[in-house]
Formats: C-alpha cells, sequence, structure tokens
C-alpha cells in the first residue's frame, strides 16, 4: 500500500485506525529490541502515531505506509536514545562540577580558618620570638641572616625559633591534619 497524496478527511478517520491496528504490534516490537524496554517502546509508538494523525493533511509518503512508520519508529526510538546519553553526560558534568566546586569551598573556608588561628597563635607569641619566625618561614631567611639582621647570635635565632614552635604547635594543635594536607594539597598555602 503506497500512499502518494494527502489522506482524505472522509476516510482519514478509518484508514489511521487501520493502519494503527495493523502496524502497531510490529512497531512497538521493533521499538522494544531497540530501547530494550517495554513501556518506552509503547511510548515512543503512540507518539509518533499521534505525530503521525496530527500531521496527516501534510504527509505525502514516497514509499510504502509500512516503511514509512519503521523509519520514524527507529528515528524517534534513536533519537530519545541519543537524548538520554546527552542528559547523562550533562548529570555527569554537573555531579562533577558540584563536588569539585564544594571541595574547593570547603578546603578555602578551612584554610581561611586555619590562616586566621595561625595570625592569633602568631600575635600571641613574644615580640622577638614572633619576628624571628617570621623572617624564617615568611621571608624564607637563614638563621645568619637573621642572626646578622637583628644583632643577634645563631644560637639564640635557633632557640627562638624552637620556642615559636612549639607554642605554635600547642596553639594549632587541633589544625596539624590540615596543616600538613594544605601543604601537601596546596604548596603555595603560606606564600
Amino acid at each position: 500500500m503506497s500512499i502518494t497524496t494527502t489522506i482524505s478527511a472522509d476516510t482519514s478517520n478509518q484508514a489511521f485506525e487501520q493502519i494503527f491496528k495493523t502496524h502497531y504490534k510490529a512497531l512497538h516490537a521493533y521499538a522494544h529490541v531497540i530501547l530494550k524496554d517495554m513501556d518506552l517502546a509503547e511510548e515512543i509508538v503512540q507518539n509518533m502515531f499521534l505525530r503521525f494523525w496530527e500531521k496527516r493533511e501534510l504527509l505525502n509518503v514516497q514509499t510504502s505506509v509500512k516503511a514509512y512508520l519503521y523509519k520514524c519508529t527507529y528515528n524517534d526510538s534513536l533519537n530519545y536514545l541519543k537524548h538520554e546519553k546527552v542528559k547523562t553526560k550533562y548529570q555527569d558534568f554537573t555531579v562533577h562540577t558540584m563536588d569539585t566546586e564544594s571541595e574547593a569551598a570547603s578546603a578555602r573556608v578551612e584554610l581561611n580558618e586555619l590562616e586566621g588561628k595561625l595570625r592569633v597563635a602568631l600575635n600571641e607569641l613574644p615580640e622577638q620570638c614572633r619576628t624571628i619566625f617570621q623572617m624564617s618561614r615568611f621571608e624564607e631567611l637563614k638563621y645568619r641572616e637573621i642572626a646578622d639582621q637583628l644583632g643577634l647570635s645563631i644560637k639564640t635565632v635557633e632557640n627562638q625559633m624552637g620556642k615559636a614552635l612549639k607554642l605554635l604547635r600547642i596553639k594549632l594543635a587541633d589544625f596539624l591534619i590540615l596543616i600538613v594536607l594544605g601543604i601537601m594539597y596546596y604548596k603555595d598555602f603560606f606564600n
């Protein structure tokens, strides 16, 4: 059966019903093979027939109706699968992005908290002890350079650094693990 002209309005209901009854089961089985889901196959075929009905006056099928319906079912099934693949990729991307942003935000909050605690702990150190620690750790000066600049012996600088590190370890004990992780993962944390 080949339709080369549009279906007339008088016979369109009967013709559509006949086409539906003749081809529905086979098209459903065909869609099921492609989609591997009975309900989804039913939905695809029903939607295809709905569009077929809605556009019946505009259709000009040059091949057999059966071939046309199979081609429509095939295309609709593949389009659905492609759309699902795109949705899955987008969802995976969104989840990954949200996890990464959440981890980065959490790390920033923790690092800001650590920096605040470090500032407080540094301010509580005796002045000379704090100065020597900052020159050693933040300005990256050697003990000899610090001793020369401050007019102190190297032994005094070493003792003051030991005192500073001991006091900071005590005050920042809760953040020790975070400091280690910060140094490992955020190499420019102290820069």
